[in-house]
Formats: structure tokens, C-alpha cells, sequence
């Protein structure tokens, strides 16, 4: 099936993209070529080939979560510029109000 102007044109349309005369003449055939490239690569026969998320295998190379002890409250407000009520005080951002 080929793409004629105007679905090239109806393409530009819904992509919001202006295209003159000319574009439109030259495009037309260039995605015909593409769409007919992405057809043959459906035709290729996959059902020995296993689905995959990537083409190599993937391990994880993070380490264990490990349940530690963590840093009490008063040493972590003390590294801090401004706290309030056991909490990190921070700017008011975006015009909020309270």
C-alpha cells in the first residue's frame, strides 16, 4: 500500500507539522520506503525465538538490603541549616500558603 500526498499531508496535520508542496512530494515516497522496511521485519518468522525485555541478561549488581541502625534524629537536625519541631526546615516554594 502506498502513501499518497494527502496521507502524507493528513500524517503532517496530526503532527502539527507544516509541510509545503514540495515536502509533501518528497516525504511521500521516503515513508513509503520506511513503512515497507518495518513490514518485512514483521514477516520474520519468531516463534522459536524466546520474548525478551533486553538483548542480554540482566543480573542485579546492588547489594543486599541489610536493616541497620540509623541516624538518630537530633545528629541529623544538627547537620541541618534550619529545623523546627523535629523536622528539616525548609523554603517556601511556589507561593504556597499555610
Amino acid at each position: 500500500m502506498a502513501l499518497s500526498v494527502s496521507d502524507v499531508e493528513r500524517l503532517g496535520r496530526l503532527a502539527r507539522i507544516e509541510l509545503s508542496p514540495d515536502e509533501l512530494e518528497q516525504l511521500a515516497p521516503q515513508l513509503d520506503v520506511i513503512l515497507e522496511a518495518v513490514a518485512r521485519v514483521g514477516e520474520i518468522d519468531t516463534s522459536d525465538v524466546p520474548a525478551t525485555s533486553h538483548p542480554q541478561p540482566l543480573t542485579n549488581v546492588f547489594r543486599d538490603d541489610v536493616v541497620a541502625e540509623s541516624l538518630p534524629v537530633a545528629d541529623a537536625l544538627a547537620m541541618a541549616p534550619a529545623a523546627e519541631e523535629d523536622r528539616f526546615r525548609v523554603p517556601r516554594i511556589l507561593g504556597e500558603s499555610q
